[in-house]
């Protein structure tokens, strides 16, 4: 047995000794990878905004209206959603990412990207393979045997190992699998983009839901103080005090905010119906839970990363990055099928033999080593107009990556923005539904004494009703705001502690 090892063991070392310099000596063709320079600002507006860079507003009369203190030392936490202090809301966002469809298919996306990366790692290996194979014949009579019984029926039995070898010459397979692993990165911030876009549609969703169920509430009591308003006029005209066109306009806007209570209610279903779909439910499996205004706090303290850092925040940024990536390596790729193969193999090493007692003996030991070198020479221009399309394609997404940088500096300038206008548009809100509370206590007064006109009187009500609806309206809007500034920054996924640098739901 060990007489039959030696040439083998001798051709394997002769065929490691002609891949190894061949693989030693290669050089990856095409561009190396660098993140394109984009000049980014040092600041995200124009202006100097409220709260930008640390600045704060001075604090507007009334304690709901407070300016929100915006640091560029604080950082993201990683379950951002907590901030807003809200047990009902943390449970929802956790529910919803570890039930959302979405999430699932974005980690079984990843988890394709990942093996088929480590699929095209295993090119830069041999390939072996092994093979058995007997065969029962006949030979014709008038044949001569090519056994020499010439016996006219025999058994032959073939065992082989064939080894294959491509060396990467040129870094075509090389940059394949950077290709690849850059899709697999792509694939784990589009992962991480997916959690981020689901926890802050939560958000949103149930403070939609906190602000229909708080115009909900301040509807009905409109229609409760419209129905004390509707009593006193019928009294009054019963008396004599009031005609019935008076009662007649008071019944009408009675009926008016009565009839604004379904639309109210449908959008509350609606609304609802969405949580219930972000959380991997149907409408049928309703919960407990539900979200008012008062229970969702507001952070004092928000947090404002520097622009230099975003774009290593955003993940949509990472993803368009490493598309970019990926589209670099095609290049190279491209270019190395334009340059010769080379392929090495010990075709074929065996035995045959017509027993299976007889297979490796010295005499039915046989093997064939070969080697090719293919040089590509015309085809119709095949494979240059597929590196121009390589190149192309990763100028499209430079350009992609440019637009998508561009993006997320506009989503954190418009979110700094609205966050400004918010407190004043709070404040704003505050003042006008006083004013028209009081004025309308005024009017009611002055209702009982018979010195208001039903006319006023309803006027003062539509008034108080707009500034009641506007104000739930405020409050909803700032908190809504105040999401989009922590989903606009990132989210904070880079602070999840466990997982370094895996993407993965909280």
């Amino acid at each position: 047995m060990n007489t039959l090892r030696i040439p083998f063991l001798a051709i394997v070392r002769r065929f490691t000794a002609v891949a190894t310099p061949l693989l030693l000596a290669a050089c990856a063709v095409g561009p190396d990878y660098v993140r394109p320079d984009l000049a980014l600002p040092d600041r995200y507006l124009a202006r100097p905004a409220s709260g930008d860079h640390g600045d704060t507003t001075t604090a507007p009369e009334g304690s709901d209206a407070r300016p929100q203190r915006l640091s560029e030392s604080t950082d993201i936490p990683a379950q951002w959603w907590q901030v807003f202090h809200s047990e009902p809301l943390d449970a929802w966002v956790r529910d919803s990412l570890a039930h959302n469809p979405n999430v699932e298919a974005a980690q079984a996306a990843l988890r394709v990207a990942n093996e088929n990366a480590q699929a095209e790692a295993g090119a830069l290996w041999p390939g072996v393979a092994l093979n058995y194979s007997p065969v029962r014949q006949r030979v014709a009579q008038t044949l001569a045997s090519p056994v020499s019984t010439n016996a006219t029926y025999y058994t032959l039995h073939t065992a082989q190992v064939t080894v294959s070898y491509v060396p990467d010459v040129f870094g075509g397979t090389r940059r394949t699998i950077e290709g690849a692993q850059a899709q697999a990165e792509e694939q784990k911030f589009q992962l991480e983009a997916t959690n981020l876009t689901l926890s802050s549609n939560v958000v949103v969703a149930a403070i939609n839901e906190a602000s229909l169920r708080g115009q909900r509430a301040a509807t009905l009591a409109i229609i409760d103080m419209q129905k004390q308003v509707l009593q006193k006029f019928v009294r009054q005209q019963q008396l004599g005090q009031a005609s019935l066109a008076d009662v007649d306009l008071q019944k009408t806007a009675l009926a008016a905010t009565e009839a604004s209570l379904p639309s109210i209610d449908k959008q509350l279903a609606v609304q609802r119906n969405q949580l219930l779909a972000l959380a991997g439910r149907y409408p049928a499996d309703d919960v407990d839970a539900r979200f008012d205004l008062e229970a969702i706090g507001l952070p004092d303290a928000l947090p404002l990363s520097l622009p230099s850092t975003l774009v290593e925040h955003r993940p949509d940024v990472r993803a368009a990055e490493a598309q970019m990536h990926a589209a670099s390596a095609a290049i190279g790729a491209a270019v190395a099928a334009r340059l010769p193969n080379v392929l090495l193999g010990v075709n074929a090493y065996g035995s045959s033999a017509f027993s299976v007692s007889q297979l490796f003996t010295s005499s039915s030991v046989f093997w064939t080593l070969a080697a090719s070198v293919t040089q590509p020479v015309f085809d119709g221009g095949l494979l240059k107009h597929r590196e121009a399309a390589a190149r192309a394609a990763f100028d499209q997404s430079t350009a992609q990556y440019r637009a998508t940088v561009l993006g997320a500096f506009q989503d954190v300038a418009n979110a700094l923005e609205a966050i400004h206008a918010d407190t004043r548009a709070l404040q704003a809100a505050i003042d006008a539904e006083r004013a028209a509370s009081r004025s309308l206590g005024r009017t009611r007064e002055q209702l009982r004494f018979g010195d208001a006109s039903a006319l006023s009187v309803l006027q003062a009500e539509q008034a108080w009703q707009q500034a009641s609806l506007n104000l739930v309206q405020a409050r909803a809007a700032r908190l809504s705001d105040t999401a989009a500034l922590f989903a606009a920054l990132g989210g904070g996924w880079w602070n999840r502690q466990g997982e370094g640098d895996r993407a993965s739901t909280p």
